[in-house]
């Protein structure tokens, strides 16, 4: 019984064909072309226009470390310096959730609106009420935070849910025209 090898491509030209297409971060984008300096000439300085935003793109799991972390921070500092209110806590979410589905990698996309509620009930623990009544009582005041604060956890999902969508439906036109 005859084994015949496997192996992956190597980069590089093939024999006796046409060159290897280049992997899709090594193509120019179109409109991107630049053009070489003559030799021997200097190369003109970068023209200072306005400050960019930051434009991350995350993955899946790190959108959902980002989420987890602001709203576990946004916690603490709830809880330092405004006594745990839970409608502030509610209403720094839905930053957090916008800049998590703006921020998440095309691929990835739907992981922003399955995070955004694991992240709001991690950080909710940092501003619900114990019961003072030791690990069940804790329990017990962060579901009934979860419940009177479902509005805000609807809502950063929503937010989330919406900006996914759009971006989606900009990346499936975006392929249709090239």
């Amino acid at each position: 019984m005859e084994h015949h090898r496997t192996r992956p491509r190597q980069p590089g030209p093939r024999r006796g064909g046409r060159p290897a297409p280049l992997p899709p971060q090594a193509r120019p984008r179109p409109g991107t072309a630049r053009r070489r300096p003559a030799p021997g000439r200097p190369r003109p300085a970068p023209a200072a226009g306005p400050a960019r935003l930051p434009n991350p793109r995350l993955t899946g799991l790190g959108c959902g470390l980002f989420c987890v972390a602001a709203m576990l921070v946004l916690g603490f500092l709830d809880d330092l310096l405004l006594g745990a209110s839970l409608t502030v806590y509610g209403v720094l979410s839905l930053p957090v959730s916008a800049l998590t589905a703006l921020w998440v990698r095309g691929g990835d996309l739907l992981t922003a609106p399955v995070v955004i509620p694991i992240a709001f009930a991690i950080g909710m623990t940092t501003v619900a009420d114990d019961g003072g009544g030791g690990f069940l009582g804790g329990v017990m005041g962060l579901v009934t935070a979860l419940s009177t604060q479902a509005g805000w956890l609807y809502g950063g999902t929503l937010v989330a849910g919406v900006i996914v969508v759009v971006r989606r439906i900009r990346m499936v036109r975006r392929r249709r025209r090239a």
